[in-house]
C-alpha cells in the first residue's frame, strides 16, 4: 500500500509539473530573430510558421538577458521593433505581418476578416498564410497592429526620391484620393500624412515627375517612400521655383528659392552657369557694378549679407575679384535667399541670409554632369559607396583663363596670373530609418597677378558634419559642427628693398543644435541653440628676400565667442490666418589676449587721446554685447490666390568687413565687436501683397519695406586701414535708414516663361559725431555708395520646340553716388582740391541686354549622355557700362576717367552634358 502511494504521487507531481510553463534563462547577444526563433524551437515543442521574406525586411539584432522569463516575454521582446505578430495554436506558432489574427473575431474586424464567405479559425493555420498573402499582393501593409487599439487616424511617413538619381524631391504632394488630407514634401523630400486606420488609397501628384497611386492598410504609424520618375517636360525653363501657390502659401515674406537647374538657359558671361549672379537680378538684390564680389540686400552693406554652403560661412562667395561664383552651380541643390523675414534660427548679420545647399550623391547608380566653356571646366560625379544607404559626391572646377593670357601678344599680360579653381565632397549615410550622417569638404583657390612684381592670392575652406536623428513621428533634430576660414596673402617683389609678405586670415568654428516639431496641423516648432568661435589674424607683413628692409609688423590676434538660442512657432489659427512667432537671443563676447585702448571722455578718438591701454590675458572677456531679436511674420489669405504678409525683424551683427573701396574686394578684412567698436542693429517692417492667376500660371507680387539701421561702419577720409592697431581711430559708426517698393511679375509654364521685376529703392547714411572730424556732410543724411533709386529687370524664355529655346535679359539700374571734385582753391603757396559734398552726384547710368539660344539634346531615355549647348552673346548692344569713375590732375588740369569691364558684345559657346 505504501508502494502504491509513492508512486501516485510521482505520477500526480510530473503531471503537475508539466502542465507548468516553461521558464527560460538565456541571454542573447546581436542575435539574429532566426537564432531566437531556432533557439526556442530547441528548446521547446513549439514549431513556427512563417515567409522568410518577412525576416529579411525585418533584419534586426536582439541584445537581451532573459531570466526566468515566459514564452511570451521572449516573443514579445524579440517582435518589438518589427513589424511582426504572432500567434499560437497549440504547438504552433504562426507570424503574421502588421496584422493579428484573432482567436475570436472581434465586431469591428467582421468585414474585414471574413474571405471567400470562409471565416478564420484558429485550427486552420494554412489558411491564415492565404489570407496574409491575399491581403498582401495588392494592397501595403503600414505599421503593427496591436490589441485594443483604438485611435481612429495614424500617420504615414516617408521620403521622396528622384528614381534616377536617388535625390530627395521637395514640394510633391501627398494626399488621400478623396483630398481630404494632403501634405507636401519639405526641402528633404519628407512628408507626413495624418490618414485614417484602415485602408486608404493614396496618390502623389507633381508637375515634373510621373504620379503614384498606393492602396495602404493602416494598422499603426509607418513608412513609405516613394522613388519618381522625372517627366519629358521636366525641360521647360523656369528661372524662379515654380512651387505650386508658394508665394500665396508660405507664411514668411521675402524669401526666393533657386535651383542650378533652372537657371540653365539664363544667359551669363562667359556662359558659366551662376546662382548668385541670378540672384541679383532679383528685386531687393543688387550689386555695385560688373566685377563686384559684394551684394547690396534691401539697402545693406556687402558685410551684412550671410552665405552658408551646407550651413557654413563661405566669407568670399566670388572668384577672380566678383566675375564668378565661387560655387559650382552643379554641386548646388538650391538657394533660399531670405531678404525679408529671416528665421530666427540665422543670426549674425544685419541684410540677407543666402542659404546654399549641395546635392546629396546618387544612392543608386553612378551619374554626373558637367560643362565646358571658354574660360571655365568643371564635372560633377556621384556614385553609391553602399547602394541605397551612403552615396559620395565629387564636384571641381578649373579655368585656363592664365593659359589665354599667356598666349596673348600684348608683353605685360604674357607674364600674368589669372587662374582659379575650386573643389567639393560630400558624403551622406543613410544609417537608419531615424539617423542620417552627412559630411561635406569645400576649398576654393585664386591666384591673380597682371603686374609682374605682385602676386595675391586667396582661398576658402569649409568642412561640415551633421547628423540627423529623428525621435518620433512629431520631432527631430541635427547637430551640425562645421569650421570655415578665408585668408588672403600678398607677394610683392620688385627685387628691391621694398619687397614684402602680407597675409590675413579669419576662422570660424560652429555648434548647432536644431530641433523641429510639428505638434499638429496648427502648430510647428523648430528651436535649437547654436555657438560660434572666431579666431581673426588681422595682418602681419614681412620682408620678401634679402635686400628687403621692410620691418615685420604684426596686429594682434582677435579672438570672439558668439552664441544664439532661437525658437519659433508657426500657428495656424484658422484656414485664412497663419503667423509666424519667431525670437532669438545672442550673446557677444570679445576675447583676449589684447591691447585695448581706453580714450579720453568727451575727446575724439586719436593716438593722443589715449588715456590708458588695458591689457587682457588669453580668452579673459573684454567686452559683452547682446540682443533680443523678435522674428514676427504673418499671412491672411483674402482668398485662395490672393495673399497679405507682413513681417518685423529685428538682428544684431557683431562683425564688420573694414573696406577702403567702393565695392567690396577679396583683399578687405574683418573685425569682431571689441571695446571701441559697437554691435551694429537693424529693425525691418515689410508689408506685401500676393496674387496669382489663371491656374497658379502668372504669379504677381508687390512688397514694401521700411529699414533702419545703427551703429553702421564708415571710415574717416584718408582712412588707414591696414596693419592699423588703432583701427578704431579711423572707424565713424552712424546710422541709417532704407525704404523701397519690389514689383514681381512671374510666368512659370507655356511656351514663353520668365520674369519681371522693378524696384525703387533709396537709402541713406547719417554720420554726426560730437567732432568735425566725425562728421560727414554736416551730420546730415546723404546717399550710400550703393543707392540706386531704380532696378529693372526681365528674364524670359521662349520655348520653340521641346528641344530649341530662346533667352534674353535686359537690366537697367539708376547710376550709383559718387563725389565729384568741384574746384581748386590755394592756401600757403599750394593748390588744393574741393570735392563736393559726399555722394552728392552719380555716375551714367547702366543698362545691359543678354541673348542665349540653348540647344538640348534628343530626348532619349537610354542613352550614354543627355547634352545641353547654349550660345550666348553678354552685354549685345556693346553698352560701355561705367564701373568707376575718378580723377587725376594732369599740369594743374583736373579730369575725369570713366572705366568699364565689358564695353564690347562678349559671345559665348557653352557645352554642357548629364549621364
Amino acid at each position: 500500500m505504501k508502494k502504491l502511494f509513492i508512486l501516485f504521487f510521482f505520477i500526480l507531481s510530473q503531471l503537475t509539473f508539466s502542465q507548468e510553463e516553461k521558464l527560460f534563462s538565456v541571454e542573447f547577444k546581436d542575435s539574429k530573430i532566426t537564432e531566437v526563433i531556432k533557439f526556442i524551437e530547441s528548446e521547446t515543442n513549439y514549431k513556427f510558421f512563417f515567409n522568410q521574406n518577412w525576416l529579411i525586411e525585418n533584419e534586426i539584432n536582439l541584445s537581451k538577458t532573459f531570466k526566468n522569463a515566459t514564452l511570451e516575454d521572449v516573443l514579445v521582446e524579440t517582435f518589438k521593433e518589427t513589424n511582426l505578430n504572432y500567434f499560437i495554436d497549440n504547438n504552433k506558432i504562426i507570424l503574421t505581418r502588421n496584422s493579428i489574427i484573432y482567436e475570436k473575431i472581434p465586431e469591428s474586424e467582421i468585414k474585414t476578416t471574413v474571405v471567400e464567405t470562409k471565416t478564420i479559425s484558429k485550427n486552420d493555420p494554412v489558411f491564415y498564410q492565404q489570407y496574409e498573402n491575399k491581403k498582401s499582393s495588392s494592397i501595403i501593409l503600414i505599421g503593427k497592429e496591436t490589441k485594443n487599439n483604438s485611435q481612429s487616424s495614424y500617420i504615414l511617413s516617408g521620403v521622396i526620391k528622384n528614381e534616377k538619381t536617388g535625390e530627395p524631391i521637395p514640394s510633391i504632394v501627398v494626399r488621400t484620393l478623396d483630398k481630404t488630407k494632403n501634405a507636401v514634401t519639405d526641402d528633404n523630400g519628407k512628408y507626413t500624412l495624418a490618414i485614417p486606420a484602415g485602408l486608404n488609397e493614396i496618390e502623389v501628384v507633381s508637375l515634373n515627375y510621373l504620379g503614384e497611386y498606393k492602396k495602404v492598410m493602416m494598422y499603426n504609424h509607418g513608412k513609405m517612400d516613394f522613388s519618381l520618375t522625372e517627366k519629358i517636360n521636366q525641360l521647360d525653363e523656369v528661372v524662379l521655383t515654380g512651387k505650386e501657390k508658394q508665394n500665396i502659401n508660405n507664411v514668411t515674406s521675402g524669401v526666393t528659392t533657386i535651383t542650378s537647374e533652372e537657371i540653365k538657359s539664363v544667359p551669363m558671361v562667359l556662359g558659366e552657369r551662376d546662382i548668385l549672379k541670378v540672384a541679383t537680378i532679383i528685386p531687393g538684390i543688387k550689386s555695385v557694378g560688373e566685377g563686384s564680389s559684394g551684394f547690396n540686400v534691401r539697402g545693406g552693406k556687402e558685410d551684412q549679407n550671410l552665405f552658408l554652403l551646407d550651413d557654413a560661412v563661405l566669407y568670399n562667395p566670388a572668384h577672380f575679384f566678383g566675375f564668378f561664383s565661387s560655387i559650382n552651380a552643379y554641386t548646388i541643390k538650391s538657394a533660399d535667399i531670405y531678404k525679408g523675414s529671416i528665421p530666427s534660427q540665422f543670426g549674425g548679420r544685419l541684410s540677407s541670409v543666402f542659404d546654399i545647399s549641395t546635392k546629396n550623391g546618387n544612392l543608386e547608380k553612378l551619374s554626373g554632369e558637367g560643362g565646358i566653356g571658354p574660360v571655365t571646366s568643371n564635372i560633377t560625379v556621384s556614385t553609391p559607396v553602399i547602394k541605397n544607404k551612403s552615396s559620395l559626391l565629387v564636384g571641381a572646377r578649373a579655368t585656363y583663363s592664365g593659359w589665354i593670357l599667356r598666349s596673348l601678344k600684348e608683353s605685360q599680360l604674357q607674364n600674368s596670373k589669372a587662374s582659379f579653381y575650386d573643389a567639393i565632397v560630400k558624403y551622406n549615410h543613410i544609417i537608419d530609418d531615424k539617423n542620417e550622417l552627412e559630411t561635406t569638404l569645400y576649398y576654393s583657390d585664386d591666384e591673380f597677378s597682371i603686374s609682374s612684381d605682385s602676386i595675391y592670392h586667396y582661398n576658402n575652406t569649409l568642412a561640415t558634419v551633421k547628423w540627423k536623428h529623428k525621435l518620433n513621428d512629431k520631432t527631430n533634430f541635427s547637430l551640425n559642427l562645421s569650421n570655415s576660414q578665408y585668408k588672403f596673402d600678398i607677394d610683392y617683389d620688385n627685387g628691391l628693398s621694398n619687397s614684402f609678405e602680407y597675409g590675413y586670415k579669419i576662422n570660424d568654428t560652429q555648434l548647432q543644435l536644431k530641433f523641429n516639431t510639428n505638434l499638429n496641423e496648427t502648430h510647428k516648432f523648430n528651436y535649437g541653440i547654436s555657438t560660434k568661435h572666431y579666431k581673426l589674424d588681422p595682418g602681419e607683413i614681412r620682408p620678401l628676400g634679402e635686400q628687403s628692409i621692410i620691418d615685420v609688423k604684426r596686429v594682434d590676434r582677435e579672438k570672439a565667442l558668439e552664441s544664439g538660442i532661437f525658437v519659433n512657432d508657426q500657428i495656424k489659427i484658422n484656414e485664412r490666418l497663419t503667423v509666424n512667432i519667431g525670437a532669438r537671443y545672442s550673446y557677444f563676447a570679445s576675447l583676449g589676449e589684447s591691447l585695448q585702448n581706453v580714450y579720453g571722455d568727451g575727446l575724439p578718438k586719436s593716438e593722443a587721446t589715449i588715456i590708458e591701454t588695458k591689457a587682457f590675458k588669453n580668452n579673459e572677456v573684454i567686452k559683452t554685447y547682446g540682443g533680443f531679436e523678435p522674428r514676427i511674420s504673418a499671412r491672411f489669405k483674402l482668398t485662395e490666390d490672393m495673399a497679405i504678409k507682413g513681417s518685423y525683424d529685428k538682428t544684431y551683427q557683431y562683425l564688420h568687413l573694414l573696406s577702403s573701396n567702393t565695392t567690396q574686394s577679396p583683399l578687405d578684412t574683418w573685425k569682431t565687436s571689441d571695446l571701441n567698436v559697437k554691435p551694429q542693429n537693424a529693425s525691418q517692417y515689410s508689408l506685401g501683397l500676393y496674387k496669382n492667376f489663371k491656374d497658379n500660371v502668372y504669379e504677381v507680387s508687390v512688397e514694401g519695406y521700411f529699414k533702419k539701421l545703427n551703429n553702421i561702419l564708415d571710415y574717416k577720409v584718408g582712412a588707414e586701414l591696414v596693419l592699423n592697431s588703432n583701427v578704431e581711430t579711423e572707424l565713424l559708426q552712424g546710422e541709417g535708414k532704407a525704404y523701397g517698393v519690389e514689383f514681381l511679375l512671374k510666368k512659370q509654364s507655356g511656351r514663353l516663361n520668365g520674369w519681371i521685376g522693378y524696384t525703387y529703392s533709396r537709402t541713406f547714411l547719417k554720420l554726426d559725431g560730437q567732432f568735425n572730424e566725425e562728421k560727414v556732410n554736416n551730420g546730415e543724411y546723404f546717399a550710400a555708395n550703393y543707392d540706386k533709386p531704380h532696378d529693372f529687370s526681365a528674364i524670359l524664355n521662349y520655348r520653340f520646340t521641346k528641344r530649341y529655346s530662346f533667352s534674353a535679359n535686359f537690366i537697367y539700374q539708376t547710376g550709383r553716388p559718387i563725389t565729384y571734385p568741384v574746384g581748386t582753391y590755394q592756401y600757403g603757396n599750394a593748390n588744393y582740391t574741393l570735392y563736393s559734398d559726399r555722394n552728392k552726384f552719380r555716375i551714367p547710368d547702366y543698362y545691359r541686354m543678354d541673348i542665349g539660344f540653348n540647344i538640348e539634346g534628343n530626348h532619349k531615355l537610354k542613352k550614354l549622355a543627355h547634352s545641353f549647348w547654349n550660345i550666348s552673346i553678354y552685354n549685345v548692344l556693346g553698352r560701355n557700362n561705367p564701373y568707376s569713375v575718378f580723377f587725376v590732375t594732369d599740369n594743374g588740369e583736373i579730369k575725369a576717367y570713366k572705366t568699364s569691364i565689358f564695353a564690347i558684345p562678349i559671345p559665348t559657346i557653352t557645352y554642357n552634358f548629364k549621364f
